[in-house]
């Protein structure tokens, strides 16, 4: 979706990632076909990605530039590297976990049994 602003467009995409079971043909599918898409936008628009991308986003240090200090997660899992490397080669920051919440506001997933709670549901935005 395509969003006319007064000095610059906003296109806006959602996504849901397969989950962390699902096999590496399929994730890496998903984020080369999401990396063409975007490859087709141009340039000086903002872009907003935002959705399921069934990961966990840690604190490590490496990821900080792009994903600040604020995650629910100690440590990522193969998602959410795969999610902090794409956003990387897009330009793209995820400003889900840039500002602080009580952990009781940061989870977005709680199991069945409800004893599990994960953030898993992200927005991602164009760097300036």
């Amino acid at each position: 979706m395509v969003l006319r602003g007064r000095w610059r467009n906003i296109i806006v995409v959602n996504v849901h990632a397969p989950s962390e079971e699902k096999s590496d043909v399929s994730k890496d599918s998903f984020y080369e076909e999401l990396e063409q898409v975007f490859d087709h936008f141009p340039k000086y628009h903002m872009k907003i990605l935002l959705g399921d991308f069934n990961e966990k986003v840690g604190r490590e240090n490496i990821f900080k530039p792009t994903i600040g200090q604020e995650s629910l997660h100690q440590d990522s899992n193969d998602n959410g590297v795969r999610l902090v490397n794409f956003a990387t080669s897009q330009n793209l920051m995820v400003k889900s976990t840039m500002f602080p919440h009580r952990n009781i506001h940061k989870y977005t997933w709680t199991s069945p049994d409800g004893k599990t709670q994960n953030k898993i549901y992200h927005v991602l935005i164009s760097r300036r």
